[in-house]
Formats: structure tokens, sequence, C-alpha cells
């Protein structure tokens, strides 16, 4: 039985007049459906460039330049631009990150969610009126036939990103990508979101990709995640093995950074460093020089992603395999 989603060795790179920059470089996961991907890493990791590059939105001068997005069987990079828009925002729908952003502030919330149901369904103009409705209805949203009537900024910021993922749903898709959905919302709503996008998954059967930087957000929600650095993904397997027992020196970091990982008085510790740009990626493991415990080896060798005692736990350390050979 095929995977809803195969992301084979994906590259993607940015031509730019002083050369060729890798943005993403040889990444590969899949996904079933009603599962939860998170996608995990700091700001210029890579990860909202994946989810822009599955729906083949990477705009010039970035390209694919390698690898296989295959979607219900389907090549993705193959289909032409016609082809592409009958899945993009039809079968895979995408969460942006700021709902305000999202939404037309001049257009009601009913005619912006007509107009995307009349754009991908032959149905009337009814028809598709009866739809939004249910799907505001689906996402728990107070009173729906009165928000149709409404703009954007007469609901609140939990009710914009509930109606953005109402949008989502429009289409009755396979597959949702949330790029950050909560990062502007408080603690509860943030919790509300991630409560009913789980949901979701469950009742309408789709496979949902999570992209955040919040490494507590996933592991509440996701059955496994994906830890990406500098277009690369340095540790992967299930949320439970990788929260619980990190391997890697970067999402160990990741996990002690979070409030509530630490004895009561403890200072919360940091990453030294910050995320390399595209443009100065260092020789060897990108990680290295805010790495605690790298090695001469970690300055020159690019680390393979290998079994990290689990079968499907994977991790990209010299010294993670170093130890186990000895």
């Amino acid at each position: 039985m095929s995977h809803l989603l195969e992301v084979q060795d994906l590259k993607v790179t940015f031509a730019l007049r002083f050369g060729d920059l890798t943005a993403i470089d040889g990444i590969s996961f899949f996904l079933d459906r009603k599962e939860k991907l998170g996608l995990v890493g700091e700001s210029g990791a890579g990860k909202s460039v994946t989810g822009f590059s599955i729906i083949n939105l990477i705009s010039k001068p970035g390209f694919i330049s390698g690898g296989k997005v295959i979607f219900e069987g389907r090549e993705l990079q193959s289909l032409s631009h016609k082809e592409i828009r009958t899945i993009r925002g039809n079968r895979i729908s995408m969460i942006f990150q700021d709902p305000m952003m999202t939404l037309n502030p001049v257009l009601t919330i009913g005619t912006q969610m007509v107009e995307t149901v009349l754009a991908h369904r032959n149905v009337s103009h009814k028809e598709a009126q009866q739809i939004a409705l249910e799907k505001l209805q689906k996402v728990y949203i107070p009173s729906p036939e009165k928000r149709l009537q409404q703009y954007p900024h007469e609901c609140s910021g939990g009710m914009r990103q509930r109606i953005v993922i109402a949008i989502a749903l429009l289409t009755d898709p396979s597959l949702i990508i949330a790029d950050e959905p909560t990062t502007a919302l408080d603690v509860t709503i943030q919790a509300g979101i991630m409560d009913l996008l789980r949901e979701l998954c469950e009742t309408e059967n789709m496979g949902l990709i999570l992209i955040t930087h919040d490494l507590a957000v996933v592991s509440q929600v996701t059955e496994k995640i994906a830890v990406m650095y500098a277009g690369k993904i340095i540790e992967s397997g299930p949320t439970d093995l990788i929260v619980k027992n990190p391997r890697h020196p970067y999402t160990k970091g990741l996990i002690h950074s979070l409030p509530g990982s630490h004895r009561p008085g403890e200072s919360l510790k940091q990453i030294p460093g910050m995320m390399p740009t595209l443009t100065d990626i260092p020789e060897g493991c990108a990680f290295h020089p805010r790495c605690e415990i790298s090695e001469t080896v970690c300055t020159r060798v690019i680390p393979a992603l290998q079994t990290a005692g689990q079968p499907d736990h994977l991790a990209a350390c010299h010294l993670l395999h170093k130890t186990r050979e000895n």
C-alpha cells in the first residue's frame, strides 16, 4: 500500500547572481492518512521552504533541483501548471502563518469562502454557501451565518485562525500543511487550535504536516517528528522517542531550552550561536560551530542520517555512531 505523501531526496536551490544556494539538501520522509508529522527547527532551517516545495509554490529564483514529491501515487514535479492547480488548494491545502495576511481585508468571510469553493468545485453559488457554512460549523465557529457576513477585522485572532482552517477544509483535502498556525495566538487559543487540527485528521481522514519551531506543540499533536537544521533533516522518528530520548545534540538543545525541562531555580539552557545563512553553511556537520561535543571529524565530513537505536529513529551525528561502534 502506497503512502499518502512521499518526499524522496528533495533538493531546492536558489539561483542568484553570485551562484546557486541550496536551501533544502536531500530530505526524505513519508506520511500516511490520519498521520501527523511535525517539521521542527529554528528560523532558517528550511521548514517553510519544504512545505512550499511540496505544493510547488517556490518562487523564482528558487526551484526544485532534485528529488521527487509523490502525492496519492502521482509525481507532482511532472505535472503541468493546470494539473498542479487541481491538487494545490484542492487535494492539498495550506494554512499560512498569519491569518490576517491570508484573508482579504476588503472581502467578507463568506465571499472568500464561496470563491474558493467555486474555483475548485462545479457547484452553484447557493451550494458553495452551504459548504462554507458547514465548514465553519465543523471548526466550531459560533453563529456561522453571521460570520459569513463579517470582514476579517471584525473577528478575533483565534476566530480568524479557525476561519483559515475552515477555508483549508472547503475542498475536503487529503493533506493539510500548517505553517506555524498558532504563532500569534495566546497559549489557551493555541491549545484549542491544536486540538482542532488533531480532531480533524481523525474525522476527515487527512494527513497533517505541522511546521513549527516549538517542540512542545508538536509533542502534543504529532505521531512523528523530523528535526531540520540548515536545510537537512538531522533527526527523525516517533514523537515519543525523540522527545524522551533525543540523540542529536541539536534536538537535545531544543528540548532543554523548553520551560519545564529544568529544575526549579535553574536557568533555561540555550543553544549558543545562530543558524547559519545559506551563504555561510560550515563544512562538515553544519551544527558543529554550535555543538558542545564536536570533534575534528565533525568539521570535515557531513554525517549521514542513520539508525539511532530503534529502526525508525534516525539521527545524523558522527559521535552517536562512533559510540555505537565502540
